[in-house]
């Protein structure tokens, strides 16, 4: 099993920035790929940023492309998700997720491939 532990988050006004992290722990050689998610009350967990460990292909949903940058601390199985530009409608409990690799389609990363979770972390982006 892969454990997953996140860090940061908080509340801040429309335009500013906030950064969460998260470490995996236990077996992580299945964080091949990590992850973040979002979700709000009632609505679907969404995919935000992902990307293959060591190095490899980043990923983002267009919703947060050019605002949000996902990096990791190389060898360290920690990634980070630096938000920018924050809008109220990005207000949600942001999971970190991780998987064994980082299925994709058509170039696309295929967002059902996670399967480990962490507890998440409040975002709230007051106006």
């Amino acid at each position: 099993q892969v454990q997953l532990s996140e860090s940061g988050g908080g509340s801040v006004q429309t335009g500013g920035s906030l950064k969460i992290s998260c470490q995996a722990s236990g077996y992580t050689r299945y964080a091949y790929c990590m992850g973040w998610f979002r979700q709000t009350p009632g609505k679907e967990r969404e995919g935000v940023a992902a990307l293959v460990t060591g190095g490899g292909t980043i990923f983002y949903a267009d919703s947060v492309k050019g605002r949000f940058t996902i990096s990791e601390d190389d060898g360290k199985k920690t990634v980070h998700l630096e938000m920018n530009s924050l809008k109220p409608e990005d207000s949600a409990m942001y999971y970190c997720a991780a998987a064994r690799e980082c299925r994709t389609v058509t170039g696309r990363i295929h967002w059902a491939t996670f399967n480990f979770w962490g507890q998440g972390t409040q975002v709230t982006v007051s106006s």
